[in-house]
């Protein structure tokens, strides 16, 4: 069955969280700057800092430190130090967002985050932009042993939904999203407003990329 098929049949719809439906890229990439300023004494170039976001925090720092674990652990504490302490005032949601899950959720579709933040983070921006009641579940790093690029996430959030994951699409804006997405076997929509430039997600292999969240409705529900 092709894309196009498929997503008029589709089942469920999943989210990223951060540079899908919240705008805390500028947010992470500060705790990023401040983290990297305190251990090496100066920000790495933003591009290194922000290259794999999408995938979990910890991994990410162990990458940024030339795979020291002492040096990572220093990283990471430094990093949820700032990020945890400026997060209300920082992080936003996109403009439209809210539409867009209420148009979904008009149609009856259940939806659900699959993010690689931990749980407890996960909850305070989803209860700070007072979303949670869009979503049927939430799939946070702490909940699966593999994570994004991993497929595991998607299939787990879908089973707990009840449905085939063939049967949803993903929705985020890193080249790990998308194939996780291709990976499950999940339609993969690239949200290229947020951390990736749209090369890298062609490249991941996108089946659609939507410039603005605002477009999601109509790829989804266009007739």
């Amino acid at each position: 069955m092709d894309s196009e098929s498929r997503l008029k049949s589709l089942e469920a719809v999943l989210f990223d969280f951060d540079g899908t439906l919240a705008n805390t890229i500028p947010h992470i990439l500060a705790s990023f700057q401040h983290a990297t300023a305190e251990i090496f004494g100066e920000a790495l170039p933003d591009s290194v800092l922000m290259h794999n976001v999408g995938i979990p925090l910890a991994q990410q720092m162990l990458e940024l430190s030339g795979r020291d674990q002492e040096i990572a652990d220093r990283l990471l504490v430094s990093y949820r130090t700032f990020n945890h302490a400026t997060h209300d005032e920082m992080a936003t949601l996109y403009p439209g967002a809210v539409e867009v899950l209420s148009a979904i959720k008009a149609r009856g579709i259940p939806m659900g985050i699959v993010t690689s933040k931990g749980t407890p983070m996960a909850n305070r921006g989803i209860n700070l932009f007072d979303i949670g009641g869009y979503f049927d579940v939430v799939v946070t790093a702490d909940d699966v042993p593999l994570h994004k690029p991993d497929p595991y996430p998607l299939v787990h959030a879908a089973s707990l939904l009840g449905i085939d994951v063939r049967a949803t699409a993903y929705i985020g804006d890193s080249p790990h999203d998308v194939e996780s997405a291709l990976r499950a076997g999940a339609i993969a929509i690239a949200a290229c407003w947020g951390v990736s430039d749209k090369e890298r997600l062609v490249a991941a292999g996108a089946e659609y990329l939507l410039d603005d969240v605002s477009e999601v409705p109509g790829l989804l529900f266009r007739e």
